[in-house]
């Protein structure tokens, strides 16, 4: 890891100097991390006029504008201030889009004081069916389907979203806790909570795996 940070920290230093080459090759590591956090929050009625890779790419334009501001105040780490652009961009596309549709404050989350989209049950719901190895019968992905969207719309919103941070974006806990304003143990205890609750119901499912 340590290794990891000073090569990250070499190709900033060379982006920072015109080096475009380095700035391509951070924002190519963190590219696949950025396309699963677009997909799990651009919303339904959008995703059928913009492409996740539309998204990506114009954030990695925008880094690429904006990389002596972010050198000059390192406020988040890289990965996460790519994010944050990455999330401008969603919010953008829902307004313009959506317009009022979308205004609505119970739909997104403070983050580095901005909004980003939540990620709401039915969103978290269909990336678990994704994973799902049981019955293949739509009946029975219905069903498991509702069970799932009923224990999600339980939890606390914050519980929502470490899951969403931690098991499908891929977040580090310290990276999760960071964009929720939470400290690291409670960040974790509400992780390790929110996946017992799944678990509890896939395992309630005939044939079902572990979340």
């Amino acid at each position: 890891m340590a290794d990891e940070s000073d090569e990250i920290e070499d190709l900033l230093s060379r982006a920072g100097r015109g080096d475009r080459a380095a700035l391509d090759e951070l924002f190519a590591r963190h590219r696949e991390r950025l396309t699963r956090m677009v997909r799990m929050r651009l919303d339904r009625r959008v995703q059928g006029r913009v492409d996740a890779s539309d998204v990506i790419q114009e954030t990695h334009v925008e880094a690429l504008e904006r990389l002596p501001e972010y050198l000059r105040d390192r406020k988040l780490p890289f990965f996460l201030w790519l994010r944050f652009l990455a999330a401008q961009k969603v919010i953008q596309l829902h307004r313009h889009h959506l317009g009022a549709q979308r205004r609505d404050p119970r739909q997104e989350v403070r983050l580095h004081g901005g909004p980003l989209p939540e990620a709401t049950s039915v969103a978290l719901a269909q990336q678990l069916l994704g994973s799902y190895t049981g019955p293949s019968e739509a009946a029975a992905r219905a069903e498991l389907r509702l069970r799932l969207e009923e224990a999600l719309n339980a939890m606390e919103p914050v519980d929502r979203e470490i899951l969403a941070l931690r098991h499908f974006e891929q977040l580090s806990n310290a990276e999760a806790a960071k964009e929720l304003g939470l400290e690291e143990a409670a960040a974790s205890k509400r992780y390790v909570r929110a996946l017992r609750r799944l678990k509890g119901v896939l395992a309630g499912a005939e044939g079902g795996s572990d979340v």
